[in-house]
Parts: C-alpha cells; structure tokens; sequence
C-alpha cells in the first residue's frame, strides 16, 4: 500500500459575533444564515482533499470557530475523524469568549480536540470595549475555568500590546493577571494597523491614538521579563511556553513544512506550490455543491522564494534556522547565497551562528524586519 504523504491540516471557519476593529482576517459578523451551509460544504472538502494525507496537527481558526453551534461543532469533527490522523496529534480550536459554553466545550474534546486558543487580549474592560471584543474579562476568566472543568490540559492565551491608549503599567498588568492563570502557553502580539480595518481608516484620520516605538519596544520587553519569571520560555518572536507546550502546528509554518487549508479563503503550501481557496463564503459553498473548483490562485514558489520563505520564517524561531537543513533541503550551501549578508548581520551583532544554528540575537530580534528584508533575493 502506498504510504500517504504526511502534513498539517488548517481548517478556516469565517463566522464572528462582531468583526474586532484589529482585524484583517476573512471573517464576517453578518452571514449568520449561511453556517450550516458553510458547515455542510466543509465536509465535503474535507473528505475529498484531506483523505489524501496522513494529517499530523489540526488548526481551525477564524473567525470564530467556538461561534458554530454545537451540532455543526460535532459534525465538522465526525469528519475530521475519519481521517488518517497521526496517534496523539495535536488538535487545536480557537474559542473566543463569549461564544463558548460547557456543551460546546464537551463537543470538542469528545471530538478529539485537545487545545484551545483563547483570545483575550487584554484584562482591562475598557481597553477590550476600545478594539471592539464582545466579552469581558470576568466571560473570559469564567470560560477559561470551565474549560480546565470539562478536560482541556492544553489551553494557549492571546494577548496584545500597542494597543490604542494602552499604557505600559496596564500592558504588565495583563501579563500578571494571565501568567497566574497558570496556561500552558501565551501567544503576546503587537497591534499592526492593517488596511480595510476600523482601526486603519481611524489612523489615517489620526483619530488613533498609538504607543511610541520607544513604550512597544519596552512593551516588548517587559513581556519576555514577566512570562520567564513565570516559567514560560519563548521559542518565537511571539509566543511563549511551559516546557512540552511549544505549539506543534504553528513551527509547521515557521518551518516552511507542507500544509494543507480547508475552507473558504484559506491556504495550502504542498509541494511548493501555495494555493489559496475563493474568499467569498456563499461562492465557496457553491462551487462545492456542484462539485466545481474553490481555487482563486496556485502559485509555484521558485527556489529563490523557497529560500526566502526558509529564512524569513525560520528567524522567527528562537533557535533560528539550523544551516545543514538549509543545505539539505535546497542542495545549495547557504554561503554561496547568503554569505555578505549572514557576515554582515553577525558583525552588527544582530545573528548569531552557533553549532550550525543561525539565529537573531536579543538585538536581533528588536530589529528583526530589517534583518529579514537583507535576506530577499533580487
């Protein structure tokens, strides 16, 4: 019997209660009545494209995928378990609180789910009711509970600095009040205003009020100080673990390794090949009905692009990128590509190379998108 190729499965749910005034991602508050629809159509691409593979993580994320009622939670799950799953995989859901309750919660993990990401962002109302969440802090802490009730030993914290009129002392507040809530890891972003949000048209009116670099930068800092002192160790620019939690799915991307995406609007990367579904939900819904194509775009990387991707998102790792993989994987030394620039970056003491590791340094990382624009290749 042939052996299947092994990979990462993502599966991409667009609905939400109230679209955040952050966010960029394709997800809607006002197509409600297309769920169990979308629901429906999802299994279907499941099973036809997913059975090729032995899967070896889950991800699905949004949106929100705690929004979908329960008996659409347990369906897309009976589909997902008739696949070709790796024994004691790790099997991620996104929740966000105030879409959430016990049922919910009994679902997944009956459903093989065993960790959940729960975005908060931050423990002041105020600054919750400033970027557009639905709950407070009380929801989430009492969500967060809950799920510890039904079973969940697994659970990742979202959190976010430079936010609008977020002050330092309140960004370390955050930090305090999670780390003692004792998750196994937390995920701590910066704010990025990205075009088409509420956020971005309220910048461009100045109408948004922004820490300085200087308060990110000690933001940034005040974070890696607070979550060590609490046993958490960082193994990405942004995230943060108890030793055995490191996100398994999320250093499938960092690691440029093989995935594949289901749903509207979602990515693979299989082979070098990235493909990108439709975004349009009631189009995706569709096409799937009439058994029609959901791919907008296949793009072939090049090896310059594979390299690229390599590095870039290899840097983000603590540990860096290890020099005989590189070599390995695209039958090239890494010297006779990048050797100016890796010398260059070693000098500023913003790399390090050890034991065949490069890695971004503390001052690296501080000054990590300079470092990787030096690594594209034109």
């Amino acid at each position: 019997m042939e052996k299947k190729k092994e990979l990462s499965l993502y599966i991409h749910i667009p609905f939400c209660k109230q679209k955040c005034f952050y966010c960029d991602f394709p997800s809607y508050a006002s197509i409600d009545y297309l769920r169990e629809n979308y629901v429906d159509a999802l299994c279907k691409e499941i099973e036809i494209k997913a059975s090729k593979y032995k899967i070896k993580s889950i991800f699905i994320g949004g949106g929100t995928p705690s929004y979908l009622e329960t008996k659409e939670i347990v369906k897309m799950l009976k589909s997902i378990n008739k696949l070709n799953l790796s024994e004691d995989m790790e099997f991620t859901m996104e929740c966000n609180p105030g879409a959430l309750e016990e049922e919910k919660l009994k679902a997944m993990l009956d459903g093989g789910v065993n960790r959940i990401s729960m975005g908060l962002q931050a423990v002041q109302n105020s600054l919750l009711k400033d970027i557009g969440r639905i709950h407070s802090f009380k929801q989430f802490e009492e969500n967060f509970n809950l799920a510890r009730e039904v079973g969940f030993k697994n659970i990742n914290i979202d959190l976010m600095f430079g936010l609008p009129n977020q002050r330092l002392d309140e960004w370390k507040e955050s930090l305090e009040v999670v780390a003692r809530l004792n998750p196994e890891h937390i995920s701590a972003y910066s704010l990025i205003i990205e075009e088409g949000t509420a956020f971005y048209k309220l910048w461009e009116r100045n109408k948004l009020i922004l820490p300085s670099e200087e308060e990110e930068r000690e933001m940034y800092s005040i974070t890696k100080n607070v979550l060590k002192s609490h046993g958490y160790h960082q193994y990405e620019i942004s995230n943060y673990a108890k030793v055995g939690f490191e996100c398994y799915h999320n250093k499938v991307y960092w690691k440029n390794d093989d995935y594949l995406g289901i749903g509207s609007a979602s990515t693979s990367f299989i082979d070098g090949k990235r493909i990108k579904n439709i975004e349009n939900v009631k189009a995706y819904i569709d096409k799937i009905n009439s058994g029609e194509d959901i791919i907008e775009d296949i793009t072939i990387n090049t090896l310059e692009d594979s390299m690229e991707e390599f590095v870039f998102m290899g840097l983000r790792m603590i540990e860096g990128i290890n020099i005989n993989e590189f070599n390995k994987r695209f039958g090239v030394n890494i010297e006779s590509i990048y050797k100016g620039v890796i010398d260059k970056n070693i000098n500023n003491k913003l790399l390090l190379l050890d034991n065949y590791n490069l890695r971004l340094t503390e001052k690296g990382i501080e000054l990590s998108n300079s470092v990787m624009s030096d690594f594209i290749l034109t």
